[in-house]
């Protein structure tokens, strides 16, 4: 601060010196406050904060994460350690000719603790743990993201030594952004001069220099990534961290509940079956909004209504304060009844929440509960699903002797299975190539699998429609239905359940006149 002042207080008096002698200093003053401002704002300003070993707004820290925090990657834990025990037992590994992995990627959907693994990762090494993205790689001067990745990676050394420590984990979010596919970026080369500085970093790290280096990167599309830092002695290792499962979820769900107080009533197992398709991210939202629930309706504990609401909160968003007329409320009471006593009836203990609460984009819906995480779906559990996304219009056709735009997505959606019943060979057509065959069949038939499943659709619902009048009123006044009252109107005394068969081979049989 003092050199500043005093090259300041020079230059001023210099200035003032030649203004007495009648100097047009305009022109200097104009010159030293723009460079002032490059400087400052522009690649100046970024290599002075690299000179002083800051790279971006890169983070380098002792990570305080284990790998008992985190639920649901019992594979991709198992996978990471043992890429790792390499670096913590060098002597061992170099003695056997074990190269050590230089790099692991972490391949996976957003919210699925890729960087939680990498922080633990750093722990498990008692290494220092230095994160960046890559797009803070990536600028408009050329040259600045090379100089940045040699930065990085000699300011990891420093760190390390600086430290203590006998390594460092370089954690590089969306890679994808700084390692995509080189000669994509046409007119600018800048993109493809930082790639081939990291791989120059990455194959010249040596393991007995006296700090051992380890780049574990993540990305969601790998797809996009080039080839060349993807073959082995760069990325040696991809571990794939996808969404858990039932079991994975109930670990989630346990290590995000057990700072918090939580109700005896409260069964994790259900709960758990009920989130199919969520992240860790996504959970350790619901557990977040169940405990402000909680907070706002001044209880002790969280129960299962605050979870319920919080799990409704976390898919659709939160609930809105309009309301449609009485008119739209009805149609939309007797949609959502539609869709769920064809749930219930195909998938008996399928439906875990029915209202007509409107949140999000959504007037009303149905959250189902799986009896078990389904990842293979043969030609009759898609044929049941289309049955249950026309119920809901179904429905409005046999109420009110009309369908309305509220179906529209489901109408997506139930093309969108059909067309897949017929590209992956499960149609009469067999197998088929979508480039070849001609659109018309395909249409006819993909159109036939929709008009069979209304009809089935439509005789469940006629079978029901005691069932139906009652649910949309149910509806209308409370605005939602459990799916213990659900179950208790599809058993009216007199009106026992009715079984959906599977259709024969005969009937189900589509004809294709070609």
């Amino acid at each position: 601060m003092k050199h500043k002042e005093l090259l300041m207080g020079t230059a001023l008096g210099i200035l003032g010196f030649l203004m007495i002698w009648g100097v047009n200093v305009w022109p200097v003053i104009l010159l030293c406050g723009l460079g002032y401002l490059l400087y400052t704002s522009g690649a100046g300003g970024q290599l002075k904060g690299m000179r002083k070993g800051r790279v971006g707004t890169v983070i380098a820290h002792t990570s305080t994460v284990t790998f008992d925090d985190i639920g649901g990657q019992d594979v991709a834990k198992r996978e990471l350690v043992e890429a790792l025990e390499f670096l913590c037992d060098y002597e061992r590994a170099s003695a056997l000719g074990i190269r050590p992995l230089k790099g692991v990627l972490l391949s996976g959907p957003p919210g699925t603790g890729k960087t939680l693994l990498a922080k633990a990762a750093a722990r498990y090494t008692d290494s220092v743990f230095i994160s960046a993205s890559g797009s803070e790689f990536i600028e408009v001067y050329a040259g600045l993201g090379a100089q940045r990745i040699r930065e990085l990676f000699s300011g990891a050394r420093k760190l390390a030594k600086e430290h203590n420590k006998p390594g460092a984990v370089i954690f590089i979010d969306e890679i994808e952004v700084l390692a995509g596919m080189r000669g994509t970026q046409v007119g600018h080369l800048e993109y493809d001069q930082t790639l081939n500085q990291l791989l120059v970093e990455m194959d010249g790290p040596k393991f007995d220099s006296g700090v051992r280096i380890l780049v574990i990167a993540a990305t969601n599309r790998p797809d996009l990534l080039d080839p060349a830092i993807m073959r082995p002695g760069r990325f040696d290792r991809t571990v794939t961290v996808g969404l858990p499962d039932k079991k994975g979820r109930l670990e989630i769900l346990k290590i995000h509940l057990r700072n918090k107080p939580v109700a005896d009533e409260v069964d994790l197992e259900d709960l758990s079956r009920e989130t199919f398709g969520l992240s860790g991210a996504h959970l350790e939202s619901l557990c977040n909004e169940a405990a402000i629930s909680t907070l706002r309706r001044g209880g002790d504990t969280i129960n299962s209504e605050d979870l319920a609401e919080a799990l409704n909160k976390v898919i659709l968003g939160e609930k809105l304060e309009r309301r449609p007329s009485d008119e739209e409320m009805r149609r939309v009471c007797t949609h959502e009844a539609g869709h769920a006593i064809v749930a219930e009836t195909i998938r008996p203990g399928s439906v875990a929440h029915i209202t007509v609460s409107p949140r999000g984009n959504a007037l009303g819906f149905v959250r189902h509960s799986p009896a078990e995480d389904r990842y293979l779906y043969p030609r009759e559990v898609l044929e049941e699903e289309i049955q249950i996304l026309l119920a809901g219009a179904a429905a409005e056709q046999l109420v009110f002797g009309s369908k309305s735009t509220g179906a529209a997505n489901d109408f997506r959606r139930a093309l969108d299975i059909a067309k897949r019943i017929v590209l992956y060979g499960m149609s009469p057509l067999g197998v088929v190539d979508k480039e070849t065959a001609s659109p018309d069949i395909l249409a006819r038939v993909t159109k036939e699998i929709i008009q069979n499943a209304e009809r089935h659709t439509t005789m469940i619902l006629n079978r029901h429609r005691a069932v139906l009048a009652k649910m949309s009123e149910e509806l209308f006044e409370k605005e939602t239905v459990s799916a213990a009252e659900l179950i208790s109107y599809l058993n009216v005394p007199g009106r026992p359940l009715w079984k959906w068969r599977k259709p024969t081979a005969r009937r189900s049989r589509i004809e294709t006149r070609i």
